[in-house]
């Protein structure tokens, strides 16, 4: 299954839209055995762009779902780790042992974390009650 959320992943990021950085990025993630992806989407009032963590977010979102099982971000040839504000957007919707994998332009593998250790101690939805 993770050679499917690479290639997902891998064909987001060709769609993304970054003019302005020219570093895109993509991702794809898995929900309930539904693969979802997103890439990032550039806006020349730089804080209103996304992420593409939050276009796969949406789109499985969208499609019902409410869990990630597990993603693949690529971006450039170092690993692209989800910004803060990614990180607590996958705190909403995966556990803590969630893996979160980081791969190059060419599909390789470069780091596997989960998202307690990109984001330890969260606050999720979980402290609401």
């Amino acid at each position: 299954m993770i050679q499917e959320l690479i290639r997902e992943a891998l064909e987001a990021r060709s769609r993304a839209y970054a003019p302005y950085s020219r570093f895109q990025v993509g991702a794809a993630l898995r929900c309930e055995g539904v693969v979802h992806s997103g890439c990032n989407v550039e806006n020349a009032a730089y804080p209103l762009g996304t992420c593409a963590e939050a276009g796969a977010i949406a789109a499985m979102v969208r499609g019902g779902g409410r869990r990630i099982e597990e993603i693949v971000i690529v971006g450039g040839d170092a690993p692209c780790t989800p910004c803060g504000g990614c990180r607590q957007k996958l705190r909403e919707f995966g556990l803590p042992d969630l893996r979160i994998h980081m791969i190059s332009p060419k599909g390789d593998m470069l780091m596997t974390r989960t998202l307690s250790e990109l984001l330890p101690d969260a606050f999720g939805p979980d402290h609401l009650g």
